[in-house]
């Protein structure tokens, strides 16, 4: 009686508001401009179709394709079964998206050709568990022939609203992607908290321009549903589409990153198209002459600290404007410490890590007991980062405590890249830092050092990188030295930052502050 899950948040909008337009798909336009009656509709088909299927409580369903209003509508259907729903990154090489296949371990995956087919039908092959899943195609016949002999009456299945419902794999700290867990609590909190922030309420209409496998765009996606407003999404993300889509559907939010503005106000210097209804944070006189201004919290002051882990947000700017902080204030629904390596609380001012504990921080991370147990010690979660509790009690995120290099809104580890690089045959050694870049936030730059008599080119290790990892992990730069400075056996990191250029790192400090 005292719970809530994902799915009971789209029950009720069925009672309360059956009419009200909840997704909109500017690609598959034929059968996809939903009332919340008619999603419940396809969600309680597609639900009884994947307990038909097989799926139980706790199976995982895999989503490898781009943004569509199933997506939603599968987090949905999970949500209703007591299934988990992960949509994976579509950009990443066939052997990423194996690992994630053979890792995950799906019931059931729903794929896309257009675009993606190659990549993913590569990595099925790469896969050594792909067989026992059921594959899927979502921009064919197959997806709306699976639904069709399902009933629309709602499953009924009991489901805890603390049970996992959401899973997004991480950047690959460690050598490895991990999946973390986020329950229906979590993404109903976090919903409401970025409503809140927004002012998002049931006339917001949020364009999914952003990778919906990315809680950069998620977060929004959750608090326009959890508010009842319309989410509209669209497959490509290009300019003149997205103007056409904004002027269409009147959206009044969008994920949009800075070299879409820049693309945007290219394509409508002359006002062709109507973004009066946009709600976006001030810019240049240009900018602003275009859309509407956004006085929401988090307009005003955006962004804070978070991690996937934290379903996104942990502290908010809003929260924390005028203080002495970075990084603003907690929000309400967490505790926030900073601790040292006992895990006691440091002074006020001092470093130490970040750790929480509340409605938002994710179950563990799939099948990663030892992590778990690693990142949860004492009660609480540890998040691997650094920061600070200022004397007015605000935080100052510093930066990983692991390294990492942010490229817009893509997180990339270090280790990662380097590992890649180590294996092609003629490097030694290697190290990769992140450079500031104009465009990206950084790029990366990879310092390598060859075997004896070998040779190899910046080209072939851009092209050895690109082969192996997602492009966007690959360095942009190379740097070819006889060796690699080191503090005892450690790589000197500060030393390549200062020699080569590093610097833009998260928290806007240098590596090891």
């Amino acid at each position: 009686m005292h719970e809530l899950t994902f799915a009971d948040v789209l029950r009720e909008h069925r009672r309360s508001r059956p009419e009200h337009p909840a997704a909109i798909d500017a690609d598959f336009r034929r059968d996809a401009r939903l009332t919340f009656a008619a999603l419940d509709a396809r969600v309680n088909q597609l639900a009884g179709a994947l307990r038909t299927a097989g799926v139980e409580p706790g199976d995982r369903l895999l989503w490898l394709g781009q943004n569509s209003f199933r997506v939603l509508e599968g987090l949905l259907a999970a949500a209703k079964v007591g299934a988990m729903f992960c949509p994976a990154n579509w950009r990443q090489s066939a052997d990423e998206l194996a690992f994630v296949i053979d890792d995950l371990r799906p019931r059931l995956v729903v794929w896309q050709e257009t675009e993606v087919g190659d990549a993913v039908r590569a990595g099925r092959e790469l896969a050594t568990t792909a067989a026992e899943a059921r594959w899927l195609r979502h921009d064919g016949d197959e997806y709306e022939a699976f639904l069709a002999g399902a009933s629309t009456a709602d499953p009924g299945v009991a489901v805890d609203a603390g049970s996992s419902l959401l899973v997004i794999y991480t950047a690959a700290f460690g050598g490895r992607p991990n999946g973390a867990m986020l329950s229906h609590t979590a993404l109903v909190t976090q919903g409401l908290m970025m409503a809140r922030m927004a002012d998002i309420d049931a006339g917001y209409r949020y364009l999914n321009s952003g990778p919906l496998f990315h809680l950069g765009t998620l977060m929004t996606t959750l608090a326009t549903f959890v508010a009842g407003g319309t989410n509209v999404f669209t497959r490509r993300v290009e300019a003149e589409e997205l103007c056409r889509v904004i002027e269409a559907e009147r959206c009044t939010g969008a994920f949009l990153v800075g070299p879409m503005f820049e693309q945007i106000l290219e394509i409508n210097h002359d006002h062709r198209y109507d973004l009066s209804s946009l709600r976006t944070s001030r810019a240049r006189p240009e900018w602003d002459d275009m859309v509407a201004i956004d006085t929401s919290p988090w307009a005003r002051n955006p962004g804070g600290y978070g991690q996937t882990e934290t379903m996104g947000m942990l502290t908010f700017n809003a929260l924390g404007t005028g203080g002495i902080g970075t990084h603003g204030r907690p929000s309400p629904v967490v505790q926030v410490r900073v601790v040292d390596a006992l895990g006691d609380d440091v002074a006020p001012g001092e470093t130490g890590e970040i750790v929480a504990r509340g409605p938002t921080v994710m179950n563990g991370y799939w099948n990663r007991p030892d992590e778990n147990a690693r990142r949860t010690r004492g009660g609480w979660h540890h998040t691997n980062d650094l920061g600070r509790r200022e004397a007015d009690g605000t935080i100052t995120f510093i930066g990983p405590a692991t390294r990492m290099i942010k490229s817009a809104a893509e997180n990339i580890y270090p280790a990662e890249v380097e590992g890649c690089i180590a294996r092609h045959p003629a490097v030694a050694e290697c190290a990769v830092i992140g450079v500031p870049d104009p465009r990206w936030t950084q790029s990366v730059k990879a310092i390598v050092v060859l075997n004896a008599d070998a040779e190899a080119t910046t080209e072939d290790i851009i092209e050895h990188c690109r082969t192996a990892i997602a492009s966007y992990k690959k360095p942009r730069t190379v740097e070819f030295v006889e060796k690699l400075p080191r503090q005892g056996f450690a790589v000197d990191y500060d030393a390549l930052d200062a020699q080569f250029g590093g610097g833009g790192y998260p928290g806007g400090r240098n590596r090891s502050a």
